[in-house]
């Protein structure tokens, strides 16, 4: 029982990988279950959104900081996330111009973290920020909502709003990341 009291915070992270299949495979089981398995794959969704607070929250609150899982939670976060909006592209919810949002935030990411990457070695380090926050709030709240799409009424729209919502912030974010790895790539 001591392990997993120790490593709750990165068990937290870890869960959210796990149950990323079983909403993989929510989504292939929608053109047989239906609505169920919309709201099924909602369900274990917020519950993985749920790990993402929990985890930061349980690692401050009982020193489980780790390098592990200072390595695991963001690289969660993005395998989630992406994961997700490449399955909201590939069964119809996100469409046409919409597209270009999940691009957006695909670019962001992959730029934010080139530059950890990149800056690590030299242990610079670029905190989390308060808006970065909510860029990860609003992504994960739109994609909960474009999850139910036409199962639920008006998801998709409320969704599609967020997402575009999220994608400003995102753009606003990765640009405050990029000044901030400018500086620092400026002095090599």
């Amino acid at each position: 029982m001591n392990f997993i009291k120790d490593n709750l915070a990165n068990i937290l992270t870890f869960a959210r990988l796990l149950l990323l299949p079983v909403m993989i495979a929510l989504f292939y089981l929608e053109a047989s279950w239906g609505a169920v398995a919309a709201w099924l794959c909602f369900v274990v969704f917020v519950l993985s959104a749920v790990t993402d607070f929990f985890d930061g929250y349980v690692a401050r609150k009982y020193n489980q900081i780790t390098p592990f899982g200072t390595f695991l939670d963001p690289i969660s976060d993005k395998i989630f996330v992406a994961t997700l909006l490449v399955l909201l592209v590939a069964f119809g919810r996100v469409t046409g111009f919409w597209i270009l949002l999940v691009l957006l935030i695909f670019a962001r990411e992959f730029l934010v973290s080139g530059l950890r990457e990149y800056l690590g070695p030299k242990n610079i380090q670029m905190p989390v920020s308060v808006l970065a926050k909510w860029k990860t709030t609003a992504q994960m709240v739109a994609t909960g909502f474009l999850i139910l799409g036409p199962h639920a009424p008006f998801a998709l729209e409320l969704g599609l709003g967020l997402l575009f919502a999220a994608t400003l912030l995102t753009m606003v974010t990765g640009a405050q990341y990029l000044r901030v790895g400018l500086k620092h790539i400026g002095r090599d």
